[in-house]
């Protein structure tokens, strides 16, 4: 089944989740060759969940040792590169450039990073001792920062954007990119807490509430070593604020508020209550509350 969505020209149903038609080929691609190590650590989220932030944060834990020396002439890679060059997607960047691509280059640990669901992990992922980090974000604030996001794409590529409304109305329908959003989140709510030593479920606003703790909360987990990199640092890199990533996307839309209930600023109080009217009806006996 395929529509035509709010952040996308199209949307393709594949079980039971919309994904944008661009990647599908690495999606495939992916759950068919993809071989997860034990050592692995997959961040994952879905989009505009404070992903970048969180793949400068795992990327400097798992390196700190490599670059926490004053005396190296090695400059943090974190200085001069964007987080999604650091951790690949496995659905874009690998597989979809590459059917199966070569990891030989990649130390151990691998971090790597996705959107898909966990129903749709690579059966390898499931079955291995591997560690996935899951972050989420009040459905309200990701969905404003994914119609920020979108609707910088979609002009740049055909000067035209869904209305805000009409993107909720698509959005409370189940129908927008990784979608539906509820069962993204409840599907990584209960493997935490069937698999805590697998994998780590963390929300957004309390990590900008109470960095220190989660950060290591987050060294614990993945076993690396507490090194801070701030929202705010980080989206002032002059790296994060100009050139762009492989696919066209400007480092800088990857950076954009960061605040936590900015969804008020462009949301009314009905929208809001729309979405929580949905959000209670879907999460209402999975303990999850944001």
């Amino acid at each position: 089944l395929i529509i035509i969505g709010w952040d996308n020209p199209s949307l393709i149903l594949y079980q039971g989740f919309w994904f944008p038609s661009w990647p599908l080929d690495g999606v495939l691609a992916c759950q068919k060759h993809f071989q997860a190590h034990n050592s692995d650590i997959i961040l994952v989220t879905s989009p505009k969940s404070g992903t970048t932030w969180l793949k400068a944060i795992l990327f400097a834990l798992l390196n700190h040792a490599k670059y926490s020396n004053p005396n190296s002439e090695q400059c943090h890679p974190l200085l001069t590169r964007n987080p999604h060059d650091l951790v690949p997607y496995l659905e874009f960047q690998l597989y979809l450039q590459q059917e199966d691509p070569d990891h030989a280059t990649f130390a151990s640990p691998r971090l790597l990073a996705t959107h898909l669901p966990y129903s749709l992990l690579p059966q390898s992922v499931r079955d291995s001792k591997c560690k996935l980090v899951y972050l989420c974000r009040n459905p309200k604030d990701n969905f404003i920062s994914l119609w920020h996001f979108t609707k910088k794409m979609m002009l740049k590529e055909n000067g035209d954007q869904t209305p805000l409304s009409e993107c909720l109305d698509k959005f409370c329908q189940r129908l927008s990119m990784y979608g539906p959003y509820w069962d993204h989140v409840l599907g990584y709510h209960k493997m935490s807490s069937e698999m805590p030593e697998k994998v780590l479920f963390m929300k957004y606003e309390e990590m900008k509430e109470d960095p220190c703790v989660h950060v290591r909360r987050l060294a614990d987990f993945v076993g690396g070593i507490l090194r801070m990199w701030s929202f705010d640092n980080l989206s002032t890199l002059e790296v994060n604020k100009s050139g762009s990533l492989w696919t066209g996307a400007e480092n800088k839309s990857f950076f954009r508020r960061g605040e936590v209930g900015d969804w008020v600023n462009y949301m009314s109080a009905e929208m809001g209550e729309r979405i929580d009217s949905v959000m209670e009806e879907k999460l209402h006996s999975s303990g999850l509350k944001f």
